[in-house]
């Protein structure tokens, strides 16, 4: 099953677990489109010996010619299928990236299945028997083929049919001859059957996308402040820090809260959570589009930054955090004031694993709490 990841940025939609729920059942939907290159193979020892069939049986120039379009337009989806196999299982993809996808899968199939249909036509119109029942076992088997790999999009999957059955269909009803008047009235019915079997399979398998998106969002989201807990920001770091971090830096920063306690202490812990509820915001706030902030448990937060050209740059996030959390609070009726120690780390290491950056960069925070602590009494 393909990992859950969360998106850039860092709106409520972040938390939640990704983009709209709407976009994320459609990327669903468009991986599942690459979940099966081995059907594509199958199709292509097909088709390979359909067309050297008849091109035997009929020595037909314009089936040569269209078989072998065809055969480049079925070869182009297969290695397309094998180099974007991984990154359509793995990667982060909201709708834009989704949508490339899916044309790049769309694209050399509807073309293979116009240039099957050209040559069903051409089969149908050279009148030869056996041809014939060959050509339209072929064609029925390959609208079989696209409800099972394509089925989750019924409007692709009705339109590779229609490109594939359509020709055939048009030029046996101009013959007007009972039989292929039949035929093409029983292929047309068994087409139109299959694209309510389509709507109603996409129905399906959308809303046991949607449930189980729910669920893991549920699952991998703080229920205090609707931050990614640290389950979720695992799952991110793992699926993502390669793909948006390929040639840069990524920097993780451990923070948490510096007089937390005593507000609990005097005021409650019903205010402390609404004051941790104003923290979460502000951080979403304070990151930029592409990071990701998290709730590990208590006063303590986690922010990771992908794909940083210098260090640098990680030093001013974390001037930015500790910026953001000083300034005044004001939480039922009360004004709060605190602080925020940020321990940060950087790596260029892509073997580099979520946990191992975390426990450093948790070690260098109360490293910088100790010499804070130690200049106050310095200065005292």
């Amino acid at each position: 099953m393909p990992r859950t990841t969360f998106p850039a940025g860092a709106g409520a939609d972040a938390a939640a677990g990704g983009p709209a729920l709407a976009d994320r059942i459609y990327a669903e939907l468009v991986r599942g489109l690459y979940a099966t290159p081995l059907q594509a193979i199958y199709m292509a020892v097909i088709f390979a010996a359909y067309l050297a069939l008849m091109i035997h049986d009929t020595g037909d120039r314009v089936i040569m010619v269209l078989g072998c379009l065809a055969a480049c337009a079925w070869t182009t989806r297969i290695i397309l299928a094998v180099r974007l196999r991984h990154r359509a299982l793995t990667a982060l993809l909201d709708r834009p990236a989704a949508r490339r996808l899916e044309l790049l899968f769309a694209v050399p199939y509807g073309s293979f299945a116009g240039l099957l249909g050209l040559i069903g036509a051409r089969v149908i119109h050279l009148d030869r028997g056996d041809a014939r029942a060959l050509t339209i076992c072929v064609l029925v088997g390959f609208c079989a083929g696209v409800a099972t790999g394509v089925g989750a999009r019924p409007r692709l999957a009705s339109l590779f049919m229609a490109l594939a059955m359509t020709p055939t269909l048009l030029l046996a009803l101009a013959e007007a001859r009972p039989l292929t008047i039949g035929l093409a009235f029983i292929a047309t019915a068994f087409v139109i059957g299959g694209r309510q079997s389509l709507r109603m399979r996409h129905d399906m398998v959308k809303a046991e996308i949607g449930h189980r998106l729910v669920s893991l969002s549920l699952a991998r989201r703080d229920n205090l402040t609707a931050l990614p807990n640290r389950l979720a920001l695992r799952e991110h770091f793992e699926a993502n820090a390669a793909v948006m971090s390929p040639h840069g830096l990524v920097a993780v920063h451990y923070l948490d809260l510096d007089g937390f306690k005593p507000v609990n202490d005097a005021y409650g812990h019903g205010t402390g959570d609404r004051l941790l509820e104003q923290v979460a915001n502000r951080l979403r706030g304070a990151i930029r589009n592409g990071d990701i902030v998290a709730r590990l448990g208590g006063d303590e937060f986690a922010v990771v930054q992908f794909g940083l050209s210098r260090s640098e740059e990680a030093g001013l996030l974390a001037q930015r955090l500790r910026t953001t959390i000083a300034e005044p609070f004001e939480v039922d009726d009360h004004v709060i004031l605190i602080s925020t120690c940020v321990g940060s780390v950087v790596s260029d290491n892509r073997a580099d694993q979520l946990d191992a950056l975390l426990q450093e960069a948790d070690a260098r925070l109360y490293q910088a709490k100790r010499e804070r602590g130690a200049n106050r009494r310095r200065v005292a």
